[in-house]
Order: C-alpha cells, then sequence, then structure tokens
C-alpha cells in the first residue's frame, strides 16, 4: 500500500514515517512539507493512501483535498480537532488528533488496508453493496435483517439506533417509521460509516448529520435527547470539536 505524507513539521514528518516503517503493508513513497508540491506525484504515480495535515501556510489541508479528482483514500493528521466535521464531509477515512498515538495510527491504516482488499474483489458482493467493516467512503446504503426479509436502508435516512436487550431499533428520520432487527452493536458498526455514525453511549448511535444541539451530556436529535456516555464523552467531543 503506497502513501505519502503532507506536513508542515518536519517533526511530525518523522514521527509518521517511522510509523510507516514499522508495518510491512505500507510503502512510504514519499514526504511533503508544501501541498503543491505533491501534485505531481499524486497524479503521476498510484497512491493509495495520503497522510495529509490541515493546519499550513501555503494551503489549508482541507482546501487541498478537495482540489484532488480522483484522489487516493486520506487520512487528516492534525493538532486541531475543531476541523473533525469538515475533514469527514470530504470522506476522510479518519482524522488523527496529534500527538498520534500509534494504536491510532495502526487502526487507521488498517481500516484503509480493508477498504483497498474489498475494492480488489470484484466478485464479492460487498463491491457492489459494500458492508462497512472497512467503512467505506462510497457506502449510502446498507441492508438489515427483519424478520424474514432484508430491508435497503438509505444512511442519511438512519437518525439514531438505539439497543433494545438483544435488537436494535433503527430509527427513520422524518417518520415514525422503526426498524427492529436481531444485531449487536458490534454488527451494525461494521456496517456504518464512521465519518457519519457516532457510538455515543453503550445503548445509541447517532448520525451526527441529524444533531440539533449538544447540552451537556446530552445530544438532541428531532425531539429526542440521547444521553453522552461517560466512557463516549472525549471521542464525541474530540470528533465534534466541541
Amino acid at each position: 500500500m503506497k502513501c505519502i505524507i503532507i506536513d508542515d513539521e518536519p517533526l511530525a514528518i518523522e514521527i509518521l514515517s517511522g510509523y510507516c516503517e514499522k508495518l510491512d503493508f505500507l510503502e512510504l513513497v514519499n514526504t511533503y512539507t508544501n501541498p503543491l508540491d505533491a501534485i505531481t506525484e499524486i497524479k503521476d504515480k498510484k497512491i493509495d493512501l495520503i497522510f495529509c495535515d490541515i493546519e499550513m501556510p501555503q494551503i489549508n489541508g482541507i482546501d487541498f483535498m478537495g482540489t484532488l479528482d480522483n484522489r487516493p483514500l486520506f487520512i487528516f493528521t492534525t493538532a486541531y480537532s475543531q476541523y473533525a466535521v469538515d475533514g469527514f464531509e470530504l470522506n476522510a477515512v479518519d482524522y488523527l488528533v496529534k500527538p498520534i498515538p500509534y494504536h491510532r495510527f495502526i487502526k487507521s491504516v488498517s481500516r484503509v488496508q480493508d477498504i483497498i482488499s474489498k475494492k480488489e474483489k470484484p466478485t464479492m458482493i460487498a463491491n457492489v453493496f459494500p458492508s462497512n467493516g472497512d467503512n467505506s467512503i462510497d457506502k449510502k446504503f446498507i441492508f438489515v435483517k427483519a424478520e424474514y426479509e432484508s430491508i435497503k436502508i438509505d444512511l442519511d435516512q438512519i437518525e439514531y439506533v438505539q439497543g433494545l436487550k438483544d435488537y436494535l431499533k433503527i430509527h427513520i428520520c422524518n417518520t415514525n417509521k422503526t426498524i427492529l432487527t436481531l444485531m449487536s452493536f458490534k454488527e451494525i458498526m461494521n456496517k456504518l460509516p464512521s465519518n457519519q455514525f457516532l457510538r455515543v453511549h453503550k445503548s445509541y448511535i447517532v448520525n451526527v448529520n441529524y444533531i440539533k444541539t449538544v447540552q451537556r451530556n446530552r445530544i438532541v436529535i428531532s425531539d429526542m435527547r440521547i444521553p453522552i456516555g461517560e466512557s463516549h464523552k472525549e471521542a464525541f467531543y474530540s470528533i465534534l470539536g466541541l
């Protein structure tokens, strides 16, 4: 898996380069302190993954990634958590906040490896209807089993998912409709893209696009107030830049 690093801080490049060297499946092709210098490399070579900083003097990393046509998969690496939502709107695979722990780095690149692996298997159903164990960035819908059928659900229609013992209740936006499915949180999280859905409590997953307000330890979606669990609080606030 070929990758490049774009960051205006030499120390950040040194740390990420060291991380890359430890993984056999990663090939670090080049590093850049100026994003504009990387354009030719991206266009001329088959780059699978870009690690890109956001706050850089030449051009903002979010703006830079937005200018690329047919851009490779990419992970934002930054010291500023407030850009997380903007980053995920560009379909970033992940958003790593500096200082980046090695275990978080491994988790992110493993996710990229899974995405690429799925795309390279055209005979698999997952390539046509990608199930999001890889958190595939082009995912638009999922299928869930309810009673004796599999129901197609558009991701943008899911407001939140609620746990009810052995079942999950999927709440559909602008309707009173819910879908009850025998599925664990782990199973459905493997189907849902992490740039859109967050586990905020042991009993709730939310679609960040439907969050109206955050009130202390609660999220307001429609007329529902969803609690933020203590073990999920730090990640939730970090991702949303709160």
